[in-house]
């Protein structure tokens, strides 16, 4: 890939559009064809894939990863460490008609946007659609193709038509494996969790 200049170290591909009002962190990559709009923030060392589409005042955090094609709608919240896989949409419009019942097409003052707010770490699997408002917990995990439409907790992996729980994942994003009593433990780092009136928390190291 070859990319524009780089200017305070962010690195933007030439046939990229960054608006002037953007906020971009240093470290940060944008890449071919991305749409990045006013007023919207990005942390430091985030990737904003080729024809990703980062709306009006969106807001990522830093290390947030946006993969090719995923489009990105205000008034989405990011936090750090952030996953959206390729052609992932976070959705903004309850209620979408492109006409007013009167058959005026309408503008911007016609409807309300409702965003969709990540939770730090999390990840969200290619082809997902997050249905706002929609809040995905920190270090949840949603399946590739996914349809979210209620809140996702804390470190839960769902999947399907619409989303279910099937099972909780760690902050290496691998399924726990159950030791009972509530407790779960993470294949990869050994790291502890509890569960409690359906919610997972992690055990002191």
């Amino acid at each position: 890939m070859t990319a524009g200049p780089v200017v305070s170290s962010v690195q933007v591909a030439e046939s990229a559009d960054v608006d002037d009002r953007a906020e971009i962190g240093p470290g940060t990559r944008i890449w071919h064809l991305a749409q990045v709009r006013e007023e919207a923030v990005v942390g430091r060392d985030c990737v904003i894939g080729r024809g990703a589409y980062i709306g009006p005042g969106v807001r990522l955090g830093d290390n947030v990863k946006v993969q090719n094609h995923a489009l990105v709608y205000e008034p989405a919240v990011l936090a750090d460490g952030v996953f959206i896989g390729p052609a992932v949409v976070l959705t903004n419009d309850e209620f979408p008609r492109a006409v007013t019942p009167e058959g005026r097409l309408k503008s911007g003052e016609d409807w309300t946007a409702v965003g969709v707010t990540v939770g730090e770490g999390a990840a969200i699997g290619a082809r997902a659609v997050c249905v706002a408002p929609v809040r995905i917990g920190r270090w949840a995990l949603v399946a590739a193709g996914a349809v979210v439409t209620r809140d996702v907790p804390d470190f839960a992996l769902v999947r399907g038509v619409p989303a279910r729980q099937v099972g909780w994942v760690g902050r290496a994003g691998e399924p726990l494996t159950a030791k009972g009593d509530g407790r779960y433990v993470c294949p990869r780092t050994g790291a502890g969790y509890r569960e409690e009136n359906g919610r997972l928390t992690e055990l002191p190291t």
